[in-house]
């Protein structure tokens, strides 16, 4: 709505000035065409009355605009990537469930979760503030062995952006790792990115979003 009354004002005032400049030629004209029998200053009354109704037309139709009121909403670019990063967190928790996420926890914080927030707003700066505003992150993380923790995706378009995966890798001799990594649709999310390992156990992971067994 605001752009259109801004639309408005600004053809009003075209007019406006479309409307002084063909008066001003009609005086001309008409002094040409009566071979100076009628002067511009015989015009006089036209000039008033010219003078008169674009006074009127000013004061009705051209009011001022307080300049508060022509700005858009600025969008928070920080607050929106802030947001995907916590959403992001929270589907990456719930991928652990509560057999894995305890003993992991503390070296996610501080090695693998860094590294994801990096991939996120590196991959948002890429997009301007309104495709950004079009970002979202996947609602649930797939369970079992599946590697799938959560997807950026485009709502307008429905398709992908980045993926976010854990794969459980089993290395002889030393056991069970968590391989952190993420794909992007540059390349059809061929490319493998690394975030990192945390090392598990020997013994077999529990499945992803395992719960606890209350007894």
């Amino acid at each position: 709505m605001k752009g259109r009354k801004i639309d408005s004002v600004k053809e009003r005032g075209i007019l406006l000035a479309a409307t002084k400049w063909l008066r001003k030629s009609l005086v001309v004209l008409i002094s040409i065409l009566t071979f100076g029998l009628v002067t511009p200053s015989n015009l006089t009354w036209l000039a008033e009355a010219n003078t008169i109704k674009d006074g009127a037309l000013e004061e009705k139709e051209i009011p001022y605009i307080p300049i508060a009121d022509i700005e858009e909403d600025s969008f928070n670019r920080e607050q929106r990537i802030a947001e995907l990063i916590e959403k992001a967190e929270a589907n990456t928790y719930q991928k652990f469930g509560e057999k894995i996420q305890p003993k992991i926890n503390d070296e996610f914080q501080a090695v693998i979760l860094p590294k994801i927030e990096e991939a996120i707003v590196e991959i948002a700066n890429q997009f301007p503030d309104e495709q950004l505003q079009q970002l979202t992150i996947s609602k649930n993380p797939s369970g079992g062995r599946s590697e799938k923790i959560f997807h950026i995706l485009n709502t307008e378009s429905g398709e992908d952006l980045i993926r976010f995966h854990v794969r459980q890798d089993r290395i002889p001799l030393e056991g069970y790792w968590f391989n952190f990594h993420y794909h992007t649709y540059h390349d059809s999310f061929m490319t493998h990115y690394e975030l990192g390992s945390i090392y598990w156990d020997t013994n077999t992971p529990p499945k992803w979003g395992s719960a606890k067994v209350v007894s």
